[in-house]
């Protein structure tokens, strides 16, 4: 009986037999074993539960909400005071009608007027309209700039946001676990002439409204001043939950954001608008930007400040909120040479962990806003 086969003898095939199976099970392992892609590429931009934590609707127009849906968004939608939006009565019917038709897509956050500020009631019906807004589904309140920059007493004094009569308010907050979203400055720009401006933006809006253009204004209070409430405020309110708008106006610097982070704990801020700020910032502090995302992850929320409405037609309109959105995801996720429309100099992505991109665009959202997504 011939012992060969194909030339081998049985042992040798046995041999080779035993070889293949341990080769197949190590690459098998090897497989199980291989880490997890711990960055993000372009084309997962669809793929990622996102949030846009700051946006504003206050027309009756679902272009917002369904670009939302294409591009994986949820949205809140923030009410606010400035006398070129609806009332915030109106904003709010706008907000609960779209929050009921698109439940999980879109949240929004109550605000409080300031008209009759001097009025001895004015805190007990401030209170009860926050109270009738979260009633209706409001999970967060905004305050605006117009404290510290429009608001006077009777004496004609500016009112800053540590003011005794909003005492009311904050601990009512406080006490019941609810975010307060508060635009209380401006960038560190708006002291400066139009010139002197490092971003296109600042120069654009500022131009437009010289009211608050603050160089134009040298008897209001001054940035430091600005600043410096909000921090006694906090200070007072330790356990208030509180997110600054647009980097908590510390655009310009992420040594004095970062500063703010440590000292408040309970102060998260989110990008709104300011975005191109941190991206000056890279061009000659790229790994100081870096680590400052990495640093700071758990606090930091994605936001953009897109409008719904206005004068561009549906299609375009949509075209241009896709291409915001994913020219940040870019800027986030890639590291590649990047321009940007608010300064001239070229900057590289960020190229971030991909556990710090999740925090930045859901996680942190979900856990500043608790009921962001309580319905979705």
């Amino acid at each position: 009986m011939s012992i060969f086969k194909h030339g081998l003898t049985v042992p040798l095939i046995i041999l080779i037999s035993f070889l293949q199976k341990c080769s197949n099970a190590e690459q098998t392992t090897l497989k199980k074993a291989a880490p997890k892609d711990d960055y993000y590429h372009l084309k997962d931009f669809y793929k990622l539960k996102k949030y846009d934590t700051h946006v504003h609707i206050n027309v009756e127009d679902t272009t917002l909400i369904k670009q939302a849906e294409a591009d994986n968004f949820r949205l809140l939608t923030v009410n606010v005071t400035p006398a070129y939006y609806p009332s915030i009565e109106e904003q709010q019917r706008i907000a609960t009608r779209l929050v009921d038709a698109y439940p999980g897509r879109l949240a929004y956050a109550t605000s409080f007027s300031l008209e009759n500020w001097n009025n001895d009631d004015w805190q007990q019906k401030t209170l009860a309209y926050l109270q009738e807004s979260f009633k209706k589904g409001a999970i967060a309140v905004k305050v605006w700039k117009n404290v510290g920059m429009e608001l006077k007493d009777s004496a004609g004094r500016f009112i800053m946001i540590d003011n005794v009569k909003f005492e009311a308010v904050l601990q009512y907050l406080e006490k019941n676990k609810i975010p307060l979203l508060g635009h209380l400055g401006e960038p560190r720009n708006a002291w400066l002439p139009l010139a002197e401006m490092n971003i296109k933006g600042n120069q654009h809006y500022f131009s437009k409204h010289p009211e608050y253009h603050m160089y134009l204004h040298p008897e209001y209070p001054s940035y430091q001043d600005q600043v410096q409430a909000r921090d006694r405020m906090l200070e007072q309110h330790p356990g208030l939950q509180f997110i600054g708008a647009h980097l908590g106006s510390l655009e310009w610097s992420t040594d004095e954001l970062g500063k703010r982070l440590d000292r408040f704990p309970n102060m998260a801020v989110d990008m709104a608008a300011r975005l191109s700020s941190l991206q000056f910032q890279c061009v000659d502090e790229w790994q100081k930007v870096r680590n400052f995302f990495v640093k700071y992850q758990d606090r930091l929320l994605y936001a953009t400040d897109i409008e719904a409405g206005g004068t561009i037609n549906p299609p375009q309109l949509r075209k241009r909120i896709h291409d915001s959105w994913m020219n940040d995801w870019n800027f986030f996720v890639g590291d590649s040479t990047m321009h940007s429309t608010g300064f001239d100099a070229a900057f590289k992505g960020l190229r971030l962990p991909r556990t710090v991109v999740d925090k930045i665009y859901h996680a942190n959202a979900e856990k500043w806003f608790p009921g962001i997504n309580k319905r979705g």
